[in-house]
């Protein structure tokens, strides 16, 4: 894996309510990433890019919501988040930028 694949693979953070519980419940972070990324490269994206060490990672494939405007029918776009366990000691602060 290059390291210019490992910088595209990680789109954003999710931050929401069950993303903040899941964090403070299970040491998990939640990520945006791209729909052709594997766990091993979003392993590594996160190592390298946060300086964590990973335990593991579950992918969900998120379906986009069917919406209508004036009786026209459209789709929002599918997309993927990874939730990424992270090894016991092991903490990533989005507040502060980085790790903390």
């Amino acid at each position: 894996m290059n390291q210019e694949r490992l910088m595209q693979v990680l789109l954003a953070p999710q931050i929401s309510e069950k993303a903040t519980y899941v964090a403070e419940k299970n040491d998990q972070v939640i990520f945006r990433v791209a729909t052709d990324a594997t766990k091993p490269e979003i392993k590594a994206a996160v190592e390298l890019l946060f300086k964590v060490e990973v335990e593991s990672v579950q992918v969900a494939n998120v379906k986009g919501k069917v919406k209508r405007f004036k009786g026209a029918t459209g789709r929002r776009k599918g997309w993927k988040k990874a939730y990424v366990c992270l090894k016991a000691g092991q903490e990533i602060n989005f507040v502060e930028g980085g790790n903390a």
